[in-house]
């Protein structure tokens, strides 16, 4: 499946100059079947970026521009009155998909956010008692702008936990954004982008990172690592057992990424402050990401034979 991840990866980089990182990223959160969350300020790609993702994969696509009047059912869907049937009809909402993207999703409301919960965990959307399981893969990509707090509402906790990294692009170097510019008048186009991989391929590679190895010595680092976590003076909520979880699949990607079948320390040190930093709640005045970097620093890991 090498030639389907270099194709992949070659797709994303018609459109986004320079962020080979972003990139590896948003496909570390594709192998290992969570989500991403894009947090960055306006104009630097991240919705661009997602685009250029779903116009790869030979898949549905669908966007939710948030805004504070957007409603719970027009994400999930709502049952019609039919009359010349008489009946009830499902129309399904957006997450009917296999990749979503949510975009500025800090200005929905929280009641509206909760409407991601649990088809992003669970994959499936429960609509007056019935659930209906949405197509696979599944795949959540969101944006936020996380300096502006006009008109916005901070994700919850439990909506944080559900993403499996978070990340932002950051401004292109002078060289990186001067090739934005000359890429104006004779460079790939977003809409002149074509599938290269298709969802069975997908899939595939997401069972195939399942298999990666993880020896013992390095699970224990993870584990030891999160749990640091939730005792740190400067951490008031730690990591939950849902990010262990979400730590190892998301070193299991980049190990498959990297062309290996086995997991390394380098892989949890790279992936910790992006898998993370968004999962605890620092105390006042302290960094996440400068936390978690300090706990890399302070937890030891057995040396061990991969």
């Amino acid at each position: 499946m090498r030639e389907s991840i270099d194709a992949l990866r070659e797709n994303l980089s018609r459109t986004i100059v320079g962020k080979a990182d972003a990139i590896r990223l948003i496909l570390v959160a594709l192998l290992s079947g969570g989500h991403a969350l894009l947090e960055d300020v306006p104009g630097v790609g991240k919705t661009l970026l997602a685009k250029s993702l779903a116009r790869s994969l030979d898949g549905k696509f669908q966007r939710i521009q948030c805004t504070p009047d957007l409603l719970p059912s027009d994400i999930t869907g709502t049952n019609i009155w039919n009359p010349s049937t008489r009946e009830f009809e499902f129309m399904a909402g957006p997450t009917f998909t296999n990749i979503l993207l949510a975009d500025e999703i800090n200005r929905a409301t929280p009641r509206t956010q909760s409407a991601l919960l649990e088809v992003m965990e669970e994959k499936q959307v429960t609509v007056d008692g019935v659930a209906r399981p949405v197509p696979k893969p599944f795949f959540v990509v969101a944006t936020q702008n996380p300096i502006e707090s006009h008109g916005t509402f901070p994700l919850p906790e439990a909506q944080m936990d559900r993403f499996t990294v978070a990340f932002s692009l950051g401004y292109p170097t002078p060289e990186e954004e001067l090739m934005m510019l000359q890429r104006l008048s004779n460079g790939t186009k977003i809409e002149e982008l074509k599938a290269c991989i298709t969802l069975e391929e997908v899939q595939k590679l997401q069972h195939l990172v399942t298999q990666i190895k993880v020896a013992p010595e390095l699970q224990k680092y993870m584990l030891n690592l999160v749990r640091a976590s939730r005792a740190d003076e400067e951490i008031t909520l730690g990591v939950s057992p849902r990010g262990t979880v979400a730590l190892q699949r998301a070193t299991q990607a980049l190990a498959f990424l990297e062309d290996r079948d086995y997991a390394i320390p380098d892989d949890v040190k790279d992936l910790a402050p992006h898998v993370l930093s968004h999962r605890i709640v620092p105390a006042a005045g302290r960094k996440a990401k400068t936390i978690v970097e300090k706990l890399l620093r302070s937890t030891p890991i057995e040396q061990f034979v991969s």
